[in-house]
């Protein structure tokens, strides 16, 4: 008989890793998966309110995992796998929906998929050819406003 280990881990910084191993006593497939956990880490950047920056939806096999930004002080709305990698990876904000199958198995590689698929506000930039330091929202801003007041000169 072989004993199963699912494990999350997580630096609270926006890192966390997973591992499933089995192993015929429950602490060697414990200590199986947290090893394999800490080598396969990933990583993904958290917003100022502690939260994630966009909606996103994972989906692996028959599982769909749903992921909104909340505002501070919303806390974790999530069920204990989604829970599990939030917590640990430094998330304090956020809604999730997990749709289809609960297998935590499942539902783990689908939150996996859902934080992979998170942009910064910099790579949204850089995927649409510009700098950061062209566009920044105050120089938009003015840019606008400025436009807007050579339109009505014009106009009179």
């Amino acid at each position: 008989m072989k004993f199963s280990a699912l494990v999350v881990v997580g630096n609270g910084k926006g890192k966390y890793g997973f591992a499933n191993c089995k192993a015929s006593e429950v602490p060697d497939a414990i200590k199986k998966s947290v090893a394999k956990a800490a080598r396969n880490t990933y990583q993904f950047e958290i917003v100022k309110n502690d939260s994630i920056a966009h909606e996103t939806i994972g989906k692996f096999g028959a599982t769909s995992v749903f992921l909104k930004p909340a505002p501070e002080g919303t806390g974790i709305i999530a069920g204990g796998p989604v829970r599990a990698i939030l917590e640990l990876s430094g998330v304090k904000n956020v809604v999730s929906k997990v749709y289809g199958a609960k297998s935590a198995v499942n539902i783990i590689q689908a939150t996996h998929v859902a934080l992979s698929q998170l942009k910064s506000y910099r790579k949204v930039w850089e995927l649409r050819g510009k700098t950061v330091h062209e566009v920044t929202p105050t120089e938009v801003a003015a840019k606008v406003a400025f436009n807007k007041r050579f339109q009505r000169k014009e106009g009179k």
